[in-house]
């Protein structure tokens, strides 16, 4: 059974793993339209297939691409430099030049016979309707206006969302089936009661239709004085407003009153057009700054930091001028409304309009006996998830109504909560189990990937062409033109794809059994480790570059050492896998008596030093342990000996304690029987097995050069040499940075010229032996070894680790291990050779290694 405090590891990665989650455009859309694939698939060329990613969740991408309040682009990694792509841009390009209602999916399931209402035929009116329809409900949909779109048809000015798109995606609810009864005013024509009577649920998706009007001043009632909502629903149904006079003042500083001021000046009679608005400047403004700039291109004329005092008015009642006060802050100490105002500095304006841009409440005239419970705001009280009213289980509330959107894309999101929560009510299911605001709403992504933004190259985000000012303002033509394909393709390459899958990227391990650490792990957590394949955990190089790579520093390497060690125990104290076997020998035999010899200083000196050379090095070159120790002999006094014998790591690699823990135990006597005080290691992996569990003090070979220097008349020896050496950092020490320092003062010291290759010291990848993975992942290992490979820039290697230095051999490269050059001669390229020992010569030179040793004993 595994160990509380790995299971608890595991759960941990689990939770916040970001392997898996999204990035904060998908995150940030209520309705998670796939963002980054759309992106990217634009990027590429393919707006065909980026077209259909869109419609999979939004079936009005012409008109979102126009007038999506895209809070996908100010949550864009982008935005830390102020520069984020243009989302909604690339949306409206893939539908303006790829959406085909050929192509549009108009499969319904079987008609079940249930019967719903839907009140409002705006955004979340018809997403609920298309839901419902596709799930084989019988749909009908109510609205007092004779046009579709409800607030986005009468709210939306013209010139933003040109009406005829309007009425070519909302075809789609009609080829599938819905029924819309336009101009039918529930409440009036029908009442609610009837239509509940009559249908099996219902759903209430009213916009706010109706404005507000500042009454607290005197004259709020004269003639030219309209509120937002009346006077862009005149203006966007006739073009025109009766009653509109020359000069227009626009009261407020959101996207509204921008709204109002630019279809204004789009009105022959109109000749100027004032903003008067609380905020001291443009920055802040609750206006979107696209729309700011463009009422400035246009001529809008702003007073910002002023209120009005006194509404003018002539005989008739006429509005004649406004009389302004300074505000001098809009919010207390607290941050609630509370404007203060300096009633002595003001200034008039003649103007003969005024629209009050202040906000907007839910029409609930619908409603006619008031049986819905209401919040103070005019919403509509329900349940926040499955938005199902608090006065009637048989009604749900969406859009604006709701109080849970603001946006076209958030009344959407309410639509399909809606349609959902109807699904399960008139199917008998809990409204609530297995449903999350996270998966049906906006939503915070865990998923935080620090960016190396000196890494990015800084190109600006592209903006639409727009119609030229002095031809736009004479008519409500659409002012942006969109995106051609290259400037669409050049916007959408700037996309950095975000995604946390930078272990995955690293290490080839995991890409060959999941997608994330989160999934793998998960599935071990629900199945436990005994019913998955043990090969998943033997195939790990043990390397730890998931680790390195985790912008969490999530440790994995612990938990398939962890459940190799479980797989022992269950099965008698070895390996389950067949590929082990071999190892399994080998090690034993290198442990045993046969193999193994030591040797104490002579002529009663005291043996201070010990040279470990570990089982590698030895097969490699015989000649060279012996001259390592003739070195350290001279170097040292004489007061050094040696051991030759496995330290037994590799079956602690395995998951094999208790056979590691015997067979250390035999090298730890042989050790103690020398009686030496440090333990010298040729091996990185001995260094720290030997660290770890001997008694001894443990150095590197390496760190004792830079204290006992080279051995005599090898300083300089390579400074006419033609090679130029990178170096193959081993990853078991890669946090040993002393190592690292003294392999490169080496080889300055001996004359070489080196070139750094990619990927050294901490960040070194795996040689592809790591973990004794290829004795039973050979396809594995050998795509280890060919990445690490690649990752060098020079013909010639040098390593510090024997394997190491067979593997980059096996890889191609010209390899040598150090103490190649340590004890050898110029090395020049002419010296190039394979020098990897194999079968029956790596018995042969284990021996004569002993052999060797034997004769200082």
């Amino acid at each position: 059974m595994l160990r509380k405090e790995i299971i608890d590891n595991m759960k941990h990665i689990v939770d916040n793993c970001m392997g898996d989650s999204n990035p904060a455009c998908v995150a940030s859309c209520p309705m998670h339209t796939n963002v980054k694939e759309y992106v990217r698939l634009i990027g590429e060329g393919n707006g065909k297939e980026a077209i259909k990613v869109i419609r999979e969740k939004l079936f009005i991408p012409k008109i979102l691409g126009r007038v999506c309040a895209h809070p996908c682009e100010y949550n864009c990694k982008w935005n830390e430099g102020n520069n984020p792509m243009s989302i909604a841009g690339l949306k409206r390009y893939a539908a303006d030049n790829f959406d085909n209602p050929k192509d549009w999916d108009l499969n319904i399931k079987p008609e079940n016979g249930k019967k719903v209402a839907i009140i409002g035929a705006g955004p979340a009116g018809a997403q609920a309707a298309l839901d419902l329809r596709k799930e084989g409900f019988l749909v009908t949909v109510f609205d007092k206006l004779e046009v579709y779109g409800g607030m986005m048809r009468v709210g939306i000015p013209e010139y933003r969302l040109p009406r005829n798109i309007i009425d070519l995606e909302y075809s789609y609810l009609e080829k599938i089936g819905i029924d819309f009864k336009m101009g039918v005013e529930v409440g009036k024509d029908i009442s609610l009661e009837d239509i509940k009577e009559e249908f099996d649920a219902v759903i209430v998706a009213v916009g706010k239709h109706a404005g507000r009007v500042d009454e607290s001043l005197r004259n709020h009632d004269a003639k030219g004085i309209f509120s937002a909502a009346e006077y862009l629903k005149e203006i966007s149904l006739t073009r025109n407003v009766k009653n509109i006079g020359k000069k227009v003042a626009i009261i407020g500083g959101g996207d509204v009153a921008m709204d109002c001021a630019r279809s204004s000046l789009r009105i022959s009679e109109v000749e100027e057009v004032y903003s008067v608005c609380l905020e001291k400047n443009f920055d802040e403004m609750m206006a979107s700054m696209h729309e700011i700039e463009g009422a400035i291109k246009e001529g809008v004329k702003f007073n910002h930091a002023f209120a009005i005092k006194k509404i003018l008015v002539d005989e008739n009642k006429r509005v004649t001028g406004i009389e302004l006060k300074k505000c001098l802050s809009i919010f207390d100490e607290n941050g609630n409304f509370a404007p203060k105002f300096d009633e002595s500095e003001t200034k008039l304006i003649e103007v003969d309009t005024i629209v009050f841009a202040i906000g907007q409440s839910v029409d609930a005239s619908f409603d006619e006996k008031d049986s819905l419970e209401k919040r103070r705001n005019g919403t509509f009280e329900c349940d926040l998830l499955t938005l199902q009213s608090a006065s009637d289980k048989k009604i749900f509330i969406a859009g604006d109504a709701s109080g849970n959107s603001a946006i076209v894309v958030q009344a959407m999101a309410t639509g399909r909560r809606a349609a959902k929560s109807v699904v399960r009510f008139l199917n008998g299911q809990d409204l609530r189990i297995g449903r999350s605001m996270e998966e049906e709403f906006s939503y915070e992504t865990k998923l935080n990937v620090p960016i190396d933004w000196d890494t990015i190259e800084k190109v600006e985000r592209k903006e639409m062409r727009e119609i030229d000012i002095t031809k736009r303002i004479k008519s409500f033509d659409e002012v942006l033109l969109g995106f051609t394909k290259e400037e669409a393709e050049k916007e959408a390459s700037r996309c950095l794809q975000c995604e946390c899958k930078l272990c995955m990227e690293e290490c080839l391990m995991l890409r060959e059994f999941t997608d994330c650490p989160k999934t793998l792990l998960k599935e071990y957590l629900e199945k436990g480790y005994e019913n998955m394949d043990p090969l998943i955990a033997y195939s790990c190089n043990q390397c730890s570059q998931c680790t390195i790579k985790c912008p969490n520093d999530f440790e994995i390497k612990p938990i398939f050492d962890e459940i190799r060690k479980e797989y022992v125990k269950k099965n008698g104290g070895n390996s389950p896998l067949k590929g082990h076997k071999s190892l399994d020998a080998a090690i034993a035999l290198d442990c045993s008596e046969k193999h193994s010899t030591y040797v104490k200083a002579q002529n009663g000196k005291k043996t201070k030093y010990v040279l470990i050379p570990g089982c590698t090095v030895p097969v490699y070159s015989p000649e060279l342990v012996e001259k390592t120790l003739v070195h350290l002999k001279d170097a040292l006094d004489g007061e050094v000996g040696a051991v030759l014998q496995c330290c037994a790591i590799p079956t602690n690699m395995i998951g094999e304690e208790e056979k590691f823990k015997k067979r250390f135990e035999m090298v730890q006597n042989s050790i103690d029987e020398t009686g030496a005080d440090v333990i010298v290691t040729l091996c990185p992996s001995c260094y720290l097995t030997y660290q770890k569990y001997a008694k001894q003090d443990v150095i590197a070979y390496w760190d004792l050069i830079r204290k006992i220097g080279l051995p005599n008349g090898q300083k300089g020896i390579g400074k006419n040499s033609d090679v130029v050496f990178n170096i193959h950092d081993s990853c078991p020490t890669r946090h040993v940075t002393s190592h690292h320092e003294s392999i490169r003062w080496i080889l300055k010291e001996l004359g070489y010229k080196v070139e750094e290759m990619n990927n050294i010291r901490e960040n070194t990848r795996c040689c592809g032996v790591g973990g004794m993975a290829g004795c039973v992942n050979p396809g594995l290992q050998e795509k280890v070894l060919n990445r690490r490979v690649k990752d060098a820039t020079q013909e010639h290697i040098v390593s510090y680790c024997g394997s190491c230095r067979g593997s980059m051999e096996t890889g191609g490269l010209d390899s040598l291990h150090i103490l190649d050059l340590i004890h050898g001669k110029t090395y020049m390229k002419k010296d190039a050779k394979k020098r990897n020992v194999i079968g029956d010569a790596s018995v042969k030179n284990r021996l004569e290694t002993k052999a060797r040793f034997n004769k200082y004993k």
